[in-house]
Order: C-alpha cells, then structure tokens, then sequence
C-alpha cells in the first residue's frame, strides 16, 4: 500500500487498523494476532523482521545510508484485563479484555512510523521499532532484554511515548528528568496465636497488630521521606479471618499494597521502612510478622540528552510550544527497563479532554485517533533528526 505526499502516514488505513485492533485486544504474551498483524505490515514495507522476542515481542529493523548511530523506538501492545463498557462500533469482542490505556493506538503510530520512513528513507544509520508485548505488569521488557535484545541490536538512544488525557491531541509533553514512578509491591503477614474472640488475653492478636501497621504505614511517607521527594505507599488489600467465624481471632493477618517512588535512593527507602515498620509492630504484640518487597518497574528517568533531541522533534511537528514543566506520572512502566540501560526519553502526546471515558483504565476510555498523524510525524521527525 503506497501513499503519496497528501496522505503520508496511510491515515485511513491506520485509524481502520487501530479500531480493529481494539475490537479485538490480547493480554500481555498473548499478542497472537496482534504482533502477526504488525508483522506483517512491517514486511509489506520492506523492514526486515525479528519475531519471538519476549514471547509474543516484534522488532522491525529499517537501515539506510551508511550512518553508525543506531536508536530504538518503543510501542506497546497489550490490552487491559477488564470489560468495555463503551458503545463504540469496534467495542471489545473479548470478554473482560479491552484496550483501556491506548496500546492499540501507541501500536499503530509506530507502523504508521516506520512504513513512512521505509519509503522516504532520509536518515542514515539503523532504527529499531520495538513492539513489545505485556507493559501491563506482565514484564514485557524484561522479557525481550532476557532474549538478548541488546545484544542483538545494539543501540545508542531509546524512545518511547504514550498518550495521555488532558493534553490535546496536536500537543506535546517533554520532560527532563524523572517521568514515572517505581511500582512494586509490597506482603506483610502478622504471625499470632488465634483465640476465641472472647477470651483475647489467651492468645497474640495478629489482628490488632495489622491495624495499628495500617495506621503507622502513612507515617513512613510522611515522617521518614525527605519532604521533597515524592513518595508513595498504599495498602490495597487485607485477609485474616472469617464472616462465618466472627468469634474467632484469626493466626494470621495477611496485608499488601504498593509502593512508589522517583529515585533509586527512595525506592531502597521505602523498602527498608515498610519491613522495619511490620517488625516493630510485631514486637510490640509479641507476634512475628514475615515481609516481602517485590521489585517490579523502575522509575522512568528522562536523560538529559534524549530528552532535547525528543523536544527538538516535538517542536518540529507540533506547531505549538511543547509543554515542558509537566508533571510526573505516579504510574509505572518498564519502558525503564530499556531506559536504564540506555539513554532514554518518554513522552506525552495528548488524547484530547480527560473526562470520563477519557481517561486510562477507565472502562469506557478509547483511544483518540486524531491524535494519530501527531505521534507519527514525532517518530519519522525524531528519526531523521537523529540519524541525519
């Protein structure tokens, strides 16, 4: 398929492809249908292909001229494991599974991308379009690192963008500096003796103990972390005992949650407060309290010198000042585990008013596909800039 300069980017075709791609969404190392698809359109396009990383993981390679620099460009794939409660013609047709942060979208902006630049070819050096599988917590990035991505494919910078409500869908968000937050998760388990509810003073009452930690948890963000670096721990769920035994104290109080931080110093932080925090209070009832701290994604910290090669592109295709103060995300993604290794800068392109509907996970959200031509003259201007 071949466009000429009035339709460079195939925009029909593309918003045809997204919405089928959100009609029918996969969960993360389930992109069956949806890496053959973007694999095969990379092919029709000349660019050489690399199928298998991390599972369900595509990575499209396109060369030209005789530059040595070499940059990565990041989309993910996966949908969200929940129901579509919109009435969009191209609702979901899988059951509790639908595209609610704008993979598909991210997805079709790359393709759009690198089948542009695999016609016009101006740019010298190597760009490798990485589609990854299971952004959504799965450890997608982690799984094509662990398939020898860098060592296949070396690389100098590495980029990636996501949409974000609030914005419009012509405009742009760079950021030197920190982006994303850490997201790990945290167990705690209070380790008493049950008893009958009546008789407490015969056993040690794990459950007084989770409630006196839940209630000191907040202390740790608020008393031990530098006020000026952001922080977050949150306890998001608790077990211990049963409605149909409510004259029973339970053995075992089980509680866990999450936490987040911007920096390495704080994440080490945060998780030495929450086990020394469970420990004490354990002590005090004369209990045992276990503790496991599960490291999942690292911060996303935009490099300096990526970023202004982002800012310079984002200029370049916007046609309006780049937002360039805006403010971190507490949410996660392991496009960090990419940008640890290397340079790295992620970015905001808008998706339009962030109302209901509008908004990530949000059971109605769909992504905006005016914002499609945006995202991929970002890509195509970030390539030629950076391989010129």
């Amino acid at each position: 398929m071949t466009r000429g300069d009035n339709d460079p980017f195939e925009l029909e075709a593309m918003i045809a492809l997204r919405r089928d791609l959100h009609a029918h969404p996969e969960l993360g190392f389930e992109e069956i249908r949806t890496s053959g698809i973007v694999a095969q359109w990379l092919e029709e396009a000349g660019i050489e292909v690399h199928r298998g990383l991390g599972k369900t993981g595509i990575v499209g390679t396109l060369r030209a001229g005789t530059g040595s620099r070499s940059i990565a460009l990041r989309a993910d794939m996966d949908a969200l494991a929940m129901p579509e409660l919109g009435d969009v013609p191209y609702k979901s047709s899988t059951a509790n599974t639908m595209h609610a942060c704008g993979h598909d979208g991210h997805t079709v902006m790359l393709l759009a991308a690198a089948r542009h630049l695999a016609r016009t070819r101006r740019f010298s050096g190597t760009v490798h379009f990485i589609f990854q599988p299971a952004e959504e917590g799965r450890g997608g990035a982690r799984a094509m690192l662990a398939d020898g991505f860098l060592e296949r494919f070396p690389i100098d910078a590495v980029y990636g963008l996501h949409n974000m409500p609030g914005l419009a869908p012509d405009e742009m968000a760079v950021v030197a500096g920190p982006q994303l937050a850490s997201s790990d998760s945290w167990e705690v388990t209070f380790h008493g003796v049950g008893t009958h509810g009546a008789k407490p003073h015969l056993g040690r009452d794990a459950m007084t103990a989770a409630a006196h930690f839940l209630t000191a948890i907040h202390t740790i963000v608020a008393r031990r972390v530098d006020p000026l670096q952001p922080a977050v721990v949150s306890a998001c769920a608790i077990t211990g005992g049963d409605f149909r035994a409510l004259n029973v104290i339970p053995d075992d109080v089980r509680i866990g949650g999450t936490a987040r931080a911007y920096s390495a110093e704080v994440r080490d932080q945060l998780e030495a407060e929450i086990g020394q925090l469970a420990t004490g209070v354990a002590s005090m009832f004369g209990i045992r309290a276990s503790y496991a701290f599960k490291r999942r994604i690292a911060p996303v910290i935009n490099d300096a010198g990526a970023t202004a090669a982002a800012l310079a592109a984002a200029a370049a295709v916007t046609g309006k000042p780049v937002v360039t103060d805006f403010p971190p995300s507490t949410a996660g993604d392991d496009f960090a585990e990419f940008s640890n290794r290397v340079p790295g800068c992620y970015v905001w392109l808008g998706n339009g008013p962030a109302v209901d509907g509008a908004l990530h996970h949000n059971s109605r959200y769909d992504f905006n596909d005016a914002a499609i031509p945006t995202g991929a003259r970002y890509w195509t201007a970030l390539v030629e800039q950076e391989l010129a």
